[in-house]
C-alpha cells in the first residue's frame, strides 16, 4: 500500500516544504500540497487545519506541516479530532512519535532544522509503524480525552 500524504506550510516553512516534495517523490509517496504557494507572509492556522482535516477524514494517511518553529502548526493541527500531530526535529523523535503515539501528522521546525535532517525525519516518520500493545491503550486514553473535551 502506498501512503497518501497531505502537506502544508506557512511562509516560514514554504522553502522546506518545497524541498521535501523531492524526498516524497524519491520515496514514491503520493502527496497533495495544501499550500502556501510562496514565501509571502501568511497565517499558519488555515494550512494546519486543511492538512489535519484531510488526515482526520481518512482521505490521507499522514500529514506533514512546516512553520518556523513547528509549534504553531502542531498546536493548530491537534485541535482537529483524530489528529495526533507531533513536533519533531530529528529522525529518532519522528520514529518514536509513530511507534509509541501513533502520530499521524508530523510538524517540522523549518527555521531550526537543516535540509538533510528534515528529509531523514520525514523518511523516519513515514516508515515507522505503530507498535500497539501498551501504546494502543495510551492512544485510546487520548481518544477518551477528545471525547469528553468536545474535540
Amino acid at each position: 500500500m502506498t501512503l497518501k500524504v497531505a502537506i502544508g506550510a506557512d511562509h516560514a516553512g514554504f522553502e522546506e516544504k518545497e524541498k521535501i516534495k523531492e524526498t516524497l517523490r524519491s520515496l514514491g509517496i503520493d502527496f497533495s500540497d495544501y499550500g502556501t504557494d510562496s514565501p509571502e507572509s501568511v497565517d499558519y492556522p488555515p494550512f494546519a487545519e486543511r492538512v489535519a482535516r484531510a488526515v482526520a477524514s481518512g482521505e490521507f494517511d499522514r500529514g506533514i506541516l512546516f512553520c518556523g518553529s513547528g509549534q504553531g502548526m502542531a498546536i493548530a493541527a491537534n485541535k482537529i479530532k483524530g489528529v495526533r500531530a507531533a513536533l519533531c526535529w530529528n529522525p529518532e523523535i519522528a520514529a518514536l512519535s509513530r511507534r509509541h503515539n501513533d502520530a499521524n501528522v508530523l510538524s517540522l521546525p523549518a527555521r531550526y532544522i537543516d535540509d538533510k535532517t528534515a528529509a531523514e525525519t520525514v523518511k523516519a516518520f513515514l516508515e515507522a509503524e505503530f507498535e500497539g500493545g501498551r501504546h494502543k491503550r495510551r492512544v485510546e486514553e487520548i481518544e477518551e480525552i477528545e471525547k469528553v473535551s468536545g474535540c
